[in-house]
C-alpha cells in the first residue's frame, strides 16, 4: 500500500530506536482520511485504531504507518470541543492531586509549565494555589477559550519545536497528551531540557498492561483515532530513562465525571442523558472512576553521565 505524504512508515521504534518491529493489530478505521473532529479529547469512537505495531525491545506500541508531526498538528489546530469545557469542573478535581504531589516536591512551587494544556484547568487551579504558569497547546479553540475564560495567555503550537526561551521550570506537566503525538522520545527530552536540575516531571498516559485493558481488549477505551501509541511498565520506563529521568513515584490516575457525561458514552444509555426532569441532575452527579488503567508518573532529571 501507497501512503500520502501526511503519513510515513517506520522501520524503527519511536522510543527506543529498536529495529525488532513487528505488526501487532491492523486497523479498525479509514485513518488515511481522518480528520480533526476525530481526536477531539471528547471522542467516544471506542475500539478505533490505526495500524498498529509492536517493539520486541521496549514492547511499545505504536501507530505505523503513522502521520507526520506536521500533519497531527494540523489536525489539532482545527479541533473544537465544547463538551470538554462543560466538564470542567471534573477535570479539575482530576488535576488537583496532582498539584498536590507536585507540591510536596516542591512546598515552596514557582514555575510549572503544561504541555497539551486544552483550554487551561489545570494551570488555571495551580495559578490560583501560587504558582507561576505557562503552557501550550495545539487547537486554537482551545486557546482562545483559556484566554477568554480563565485569562491565561496559552502558547498556540507544537511542544517540540516551541522555543519557550531561557528559563527553566520547576514542573512539566503532560496530562494525556504522551500517547497522541508520533514523536514521544523528543517530547520527553525536551521537558527534560526545560525543567530546573530539580525540577520534576508529571506525565499521564493509558496502561496497555492494565488489568482493564487486558479484560476489554478491542473495547478498551484508551483504543481511539486520537491515540498514536500504548505504553506498559517497561516502554514507559525505557522512554523516561532514555529522556533523562528517574522515576520517583508512579500511581494511578482516577477521573471524575458527570453522570451526563458518561452516559452519552455508552450507546444503549445515551436517551437516559436527556430526558425531560433529569438532564440537569445527571449533570450535577459526579462519579470518580479509578479504573488503574493509566499510569500517573512523576519523574525527576537524572544526572547526565
Amino acid at each position: 500500500m501507497t501512503h500520502p505524504k501526511q503519513f510515513e512508515i517506520l522501520d524503527r521504534c519511536p522510543v527506543c530506536s529498536s529495529s525488532a518491529i513487528s505488526s501487532f493489530r491492523r486497523g479498525t478505521f479509514d485513518y488515511l482520511s481522518i480528520q480533526a473532529n476525530q481526536i477531539k479529547i471528547t471522542d467516544k469512537d471506542y475500539g478505533k485504531i490505526w495500524d498498529l505495531w509492536r517493539c520486541a525491545a521496549c514492547t511499545y506500541i505504536f501507530a505505523n504507518p503513522a502521520p507526520t508531526a506536521s500533519f497531527i498538528h494540523s489536525l489539532y489546530r482545527d479541533v473544537e470541543d465544547p463538551a470538554y469545557e462543560d466538564e470542567a469542573e471534573g477535570r479539575r478535581q482530576n488535576f488537583l492531586p496532582i498539584l498536590d504531589v507536585l507540591e510536596r516536591f516542591h512546598p515552596h512551587k514557582g514555575r510549572l509549565f503544561d504541555v497539551g494544556a486544552a483550554t487551561g484547568i489545570l494551570l488555571h487551579s495551580a495559578r490560583s494555589r501560587g504558582w507561576s504558569v505557562d503552557g501550550i497547546e495545539t487547537g486554537l479553540w482551545s486557546v482562545r477559550r483559556g484566554r477568554e475564560k480563565y485569562g491565561l495567555d496559552i502558547r498556540a503550537g507544537d511542544f517540540i519545536s516551541a522555543d519557550l526561551g531561557s528559563r527553566l521550570f520547576t514542573a512539566v506537566t503532560m496530562i494525556d497528551f504522551i500517547e497522541h503525538i508520533p514523536t514521544p522520545l523528543q517530547a520527553a527530552e525536551k521537558a527534560r531540557r526545560i525543567l530546573s536540575p530539580t525540577g520534576t516531571l508529571c506525565l499521564v498516559t493509558p496502561d496497555a498492561g492494565s488489568l482493564a485493558a487486558r479484560m476489554m481488549k478491542t473495547r478498551w477505551w484508551h483504543l481511539r483515532p486520537g491515540h498514536l501509541g500504548y505504553f506498559n511498565r517497561k516502554s514507559i520506563v525505557t522512554l523516561l530513562n532514555k529522556a533523562g529521568f528517574t522515576i520517583a513515584r508512579v500511581r494511578r490516575y482516577a477521573w471524575t465525571f458527570s453522570a451526563h457525561y458518561l452516559l452519552t458514552r455508552i450507546p444503549f444509555l445515551a436517551p437516559l442523558a436527556e430526558m425531560p426532569g433529569l438532564s440537569s441532575f445527571w449533570k450535577s452527579l459526579r462519579i470518580k472512576l479509578g479504573l488503574r488503567d493509566s499510569f500517573e508518573i512523576y519523574a525527576r532529571k537524572a544526572a547526565r553521565r
